[in-house]
């Protein structure tokens, strides 16, 4: 089982830019694949991007492809979410989730452990 620790989100304007950070614990952190997901209010959760073991294949959402980037540091089992350019609609509680890559890498059904989020919001 792995504990998962979410930090670094807050209140910045539309166009700035905000890293989110996830801290892990427990056994083979490096084995799991990572993804961050979001929720809105009175919206599903969200997937947003994914990191395979390795951190050499990363996936996004199309609405954060080429703003966001997901990266992580097996040395320090921290997990990382770069988000540039952010927009209003940004706004959600952010979770990091550890788990495998399946066929359908944005499920969230692949990722059996998750933090408590942290929110981001993004004022206009």
């Amino acid at each position: 089982q792995v504990q998962l620790v979410e930090s670094g989100g807050g209140l910045v304007q539309a166009g700035d830019s905000l890293r989110v950070s996830c801290a892990a614990s427990g056994r083979s952190f490096s084995m799991y694949a990572k993804a961050w997901f979001r929720q809105a209010p009175g919206k599903e959760r969200e997937f947003v991007a994914a990191i395979s073991w390795s951190g050499s294949t990363t996936y996004y959402a199309d609405s954060v492809k080429g703003r966001f980037i997901i990266s992580r540091d097996n040395a320090k089992n921290m997990v990382y979410l770069q988000m540039n350019s952010l927009k209003p609609e940004d706004t959600a509680v952010y979770y990091c989730a550890a788990g495998v890559l399946g066929s359908v890498v944005g499920s969230a059904t692949n990722f059996g452990s998750w933090g408590q989020g942290t929110q981001v919001t993004v004022s206009s």
